[in-house]
């Protein structure tokens, strides 16, 4: 899709929705007609990659999964027993059939041609639905209508690759948008420094790294893979975080909150830091479903050390980050590798804290130790990605072309 017609279809878009959002909070159509605009531009967009027949096809089968887990959150969230978690679990196996499972449908459905790639925003939208069950059975927010839960669902904004909004933020902005505190022009300026990162600085460092410098099947020396890992992190963080900042741009001029996915993560002084700065909604959502309750289950039910159970529960953590991000064993290592960081920094914290004593506050503000901590992280999260952007064949298709 040319870059103008798909600045006339956002421009659009957000004409369309502030109209809609511009109706009383207590119209009835109020939801309706939000969430008609949602789907019929994400209709339009998949129109305009896929072509119409697919973009009907994979949006009729968003429409029928989110149908499908709306029942099912309706008629078990509140109950007692196991029946919750069948509602938790219905978009995770979702997610799982049609991105990791494609061999079980894919071939039954090529008259349609249906495929795995064409579900772009599954990942997100899983997380995002599965997460309002929570919100629903702990009474965090009270059960949405369906015009309300498609809304959420389909928000264009956040669809294809977050930021995993929570509900309650969502319902909150909806039901009484924040135009005053969500100033238009801070919101503008954030689409600029999104559009900035994601069609400038992102392809420029793209052409440095893995793809663009080293599979050319010329030899190089070492100090090429080193040039080709630095850059693929800043082309990884500027793709990424470029999208969210016009997601959550385009968000604000609609007067809708959504939570920020990255703080600065270059500056992260250990790897722990790392995610709380990088992919932050990702984490905040591994930290309430997975890990919280993980190691409360570990120390509970077989009585393991606190310290131990963080740690077992840190190895889970990251190995189902490794796992969610994509299909193929350099993901799941690329997941273990950041289990043995963050695992390594929180044993190593717990050292400090038991023989640092008062000492242990002075070592953190120590300027010294910031920069060496902070070198330290830009270089493992640097050696972890080359596991994230290259399997297994490419990785050693690129070691054999360093001349060492």
């Amino acid at each position: 899709m040319e870059n103008t017609r798909l600045l006339l279809i956002i421009l659009a878009y957000i004409g369309a929705a502030r109209a809609c959002l511009s109706l009383r909070t207590d119209d009835k159509w109020r939801p309706l007609l939000f969430s008609l605009t949602n789907l019929a531009f994400i209709g339009i967009m998949f129109s305009e990659s896929t072509g119409k027949r697919r973009a009907v096809v994979f949006l009729s089968v968003y429409l029928a999964l989110v149908g499908v887990h709306y029942l099912v959150m309706t008629l078990f969230s509140k109950r007692e027993g196991w029946l919750p978690w069948l509602a938790f679990f219905s978009p995770i196996i979702a997610l799982v059939l049609i991105k990791y499972l494609p061999f079980v449908w894919e071939a039954p459905l090529k008259s349609i041609d249906l495929k795995a790639d064409g579900f772009v925003g599954i990942s997100y939208m899983s997380l995002r639905l599965s997460y309002l069950v929570l919100e629903v059975r702990n009474r965090v927010v009270e059960k949405p209508t369906f015009w309300q839960y498609v809304g959420f669902s389909f928000f264009l904004p956040t669809f294809v690759v977050g930021p995993i909004n929570p509900y309650r933020m969502h319902e909150r902005s909806f039901r009484r948008t924040d135009r005053e505190g969500i100033s238009t022009g801070r919101s503008a300026m954030r689409i600029i420094v999104g559009v900035a990162k994601y069609q400038v600085l992102a392809p420029l460092f793209n052409q440095l790294s893995y793809s663009g410098l080293l599979l050319d099947s010329y030899p190089h020396p070492p100090s090429d893979l080193v040039v080709a890992a630095v850059s693929y992190y800043l082309f990884l963080y500027c793709n990424f975080a470029g999208f969210c900042d016009m997601a959550i741009g385009v968000a604000g001029l609609l007067g809708i909150h959504v939570r920020e996915n990255f703080q600065n993560p270059l500056a992260a002084r250990n790897v722990r830091d790392f995610w709380n700065r990088w992919h932050i909604t990702l984490s905040d959502y591994m930290r309430d479903v997975v890990f919280t309750p993980l190691s409360k289950f570990f120390i509970g039910r077989f009585g393991i050390p606190t310290n131990h159970a963080i740690g077992l529960a840190i190895l889970a953590v990251f190995l189902l980050v490794g796992i969610w991000h994509g299909v193929g064993w350099n993901y799941l290592a690329f997941g273990a590798m950041h289990a043995v960081g963050v695992a390594a920094n929180h044993y190593y914290t717990v050292w400090l804290k038991s023989h640092g004593g008062k000492r242990f506050k002075a070592y953190n503000e120590n300027p010294a130790v910031n920069v060496v901590s902070v070198v330290l992280t830009f270089s493992f999260v640097t050696a972890s990605f080359f596991l994230f952007a290259n399997d297994f064949a490419t990785m050693r298709t690129i070691l054999n072309a360093i001349r060492w």
